[in-house]
């Protein structure tokens, strides 16, 4: 059997189209290190219905492996990473914040 890995839930938010994060006091987040890390398979299944439930507020709720570290968590697929960093065409959305151009 495979060990459950970190992970938190993830999603595009509904009007805006940005990648959200689910915090631990069930809040949507733009920003990774706010997410909640779910290291239990059983709570993550469980706190990925509740966002998959908000059909008003996010669409395509997933789990995204994390690992952990002193900044909170970050992305183990460059999938993620990309998805956190927000389009690279041009400076805009979060890439409009110096920390991120």
């Amino acid at each position: 059997m495979r060990r459950f890995t970190p992970k938190v839930v993830t999603a595009n938010a509904l009007l805006e189209g940005d990648v959200i994060y689910l915090t631990a006091d069930d809040r949507w987040s733009r920003r990774l290190e706010e997410a909640e890390v779910i290291e239990d398979e059983a709570i993550g299944q469980l706190r990925l219905l509740d966002a998959q439930r908000q059909v008003d507020r996010v669409v395509g709720a997933y789990l995204a492996d994390v690992t952990a570290s002193a900044d909170g968590p970050q992305p183990v697929h460059f999938r993620e990473d990309f998805r956190r960093k927000g389009p690279s065409n041009y400076a805009h959305g979060k890439q409009e914040g110096a920390a991120n151009v």
